[in-house]
């Protein structure tokens, strides 16, 4: 099989510079993309790139490129049946009721973010419950390392939390929105709003 890099170089040199158009463009070959397009992590930068659908499927296979560049996949996985106690929760010490956690696989670790008005904030606490979260709920298990996020809304009124499996690239999208809309200590009723609709999309495409 043709290594996907090589590909990529390939397409380059092959292709006269075209002039440019408004809108965004693919990060790697730079054919303009719409506004509905998918996303590619670059492990090494820790960045997500903007995609192509012919860039984006030579990453979907495991390893393609050497692993520098991985495909975000569509999945969005709903745990009707979640175990996550309050006390769990407490002992994550995240500030906020909403925070997501994905595998770093380069630092081969579990990093926690939660947003707020700067952005994606990093708990850079110990995370030993995690272990504990991942043995009560197997499910976890099948995350995919740095392309997939599991994403926690806790409710401590009620108890409990609403719980997903999503791609990596709604989280971030989720922070942006926030991060443009945020008032006050608790983030306002945009904010709210926001996170409300944002939910409300998540359990629609949720299995």
């Amino acid at each position: 099989m043709n290594d996907p890099l090589a590909v990529l170089s390939r397409i380059r040199n092959s292709t006269a510079p075209v002039k440019p158009r408004a809108g965004e463009r693919c990060e790697l070959c730079t054919e303009p993309i719409g506004d509905e397009h998918s996303h590619l992590v670059d492990v090494e930068a820790r960045n997500l790139m903007c995609a192509c659908r012919g860039c984006y499927l030579l990453f979907t296979s495991s390893g393609a490129g050497g692993g520098h560049f991985r495909a975000v996949p569509d999945r969005y996985l709903a745990f009707d049946d979640f175990r996550l106690s309050t006390s769990q929760w407490d002992s994550l010490q995240i500030p906020v009721s909403v925070a997501f956690f994905f595998m770093n696989s380069t630092l081969e670790r579990v990093a926690a973010f939660y947003p707020g008005p700067a952005g994606a904030t990093e708990s850079l606490l110990p995370l030993e419950t995690w272990r504990e979260v991942v043995a009560g709920n197997p499910a976890l298990d099948t995350l995919e390392p740095d392309v997939e996020a599991f994403l926690v809304r806790a409710d401590r009124e009620v108890g409990g939390a609403e719980c997903f499996i999503v791609p990596i690239d709604a989280c971030y999208d989720l922070v942006g929105r926030l991060r443009l809309l945020w008032r006050g200590f608790d983030g306002g009723r945009e904010a709210h709003d926001a996170l409300d609709a944002f939910f409300d999309k998540v359990r629609s495409k949720a299995r």
